[in-house]
């Protein structure tokens, strides 16, 4: 009887489902660290920019020179830039129409800065779930090839009549490996969605706090001519 125990062969010799679920959980982990290292990437430069922006904008630069500068075809806008793009832009559209209520231009230039705001959330947001459920399905994924693969050695130690520990360790070794490969996927997975998230909602509220804080700007602006 091969007694080897290591990990490869283990896996060779599995069954077709338990191979089968380890090359499931094998995929989703890859998957999942390649949207870990681009989420990363992506929320930093998120936050970044905003703090960029942020300086840039309490520097005390006129909002007209710096809707003019960021709305030039060099100037590619992200995240919170795009916020204050879509609220100026709607706010001088409606100044130019001549007899809008100041209220009303505000209120104009409020609502598409939120709808800009859901639109930022969304992409940002757009690889969260994918992690949410690699965590919380692979261990179950692993389990169920442990579990099968526990009751195939079982299975063929019924037909052996002197059975011993050496006759079922394979067996059992080889389905537990799907359930440390569960294990392996889920773990950084969750911890990257709790991670990500936490700093999904911090940038949020940056970004709220920024609405609130321009739309006082453009109420004075709204209210001086």
């Amino acid at each position: 009887m091969n007694t080897d125990l290591s990990i490869l062969h283990l896996v060779k010799e599995a069954s077709f489902v338990v191979q089968f679920v380890m090359f499931i959980l094998l995929s989703a982990s890859v998957a999942s660290w390649t949207f870990i290292f681009t989420k990363r990437k992506e929320l930093s430069q998120a936050i970044s920019i905003t703090e960029d922006f942020e300086d840039e904008f309490w520097s005390g630069v006129g909002l007209a020179e710096l809707y003019k500068k960021m709305a030039s075809d060099r100037f590619e806008p992200e995240g919170i830039e795009k916020i204050f793009l879509a609220g100026y832009r709607e706010f001088a559209r409606m100044r130019q129409k001549g007899e809008v209520e100041p209220a009303v231009q505000v209120e104009s230039a409020q609502r598409a800065m939120r709808i800009e705001l859901s639109r930022e959330l969304d992409r940002l947001d757009e690889t969260l779930p994918f992690l949410a459920t690699v965590g919380s399905t692979s261990p179950y994924i692993g389990l169920f090839g442990t579990v099968w693969g526990i009751m195939n050695s079982f299975r063929a130690l019924g037909e052996i009549k002197n059975a011993t520990l050496a006759n079922v360790a394979p067996g059992i070794s080889e389905a537990l490996i799907a359930t440390a490969i569960g294990l392996f996927a889920a773990i950084p997975a969750v911890i990257a969605y709790n991670r990500f998230s936490t700093r999904l909602d911090r940038l949020a509220g940056r970004y709220e706090l920024f609405i609130d804080e321009f739309v006082v700007l453009l109420q004075r602006q709204a209210h001086s001519k």
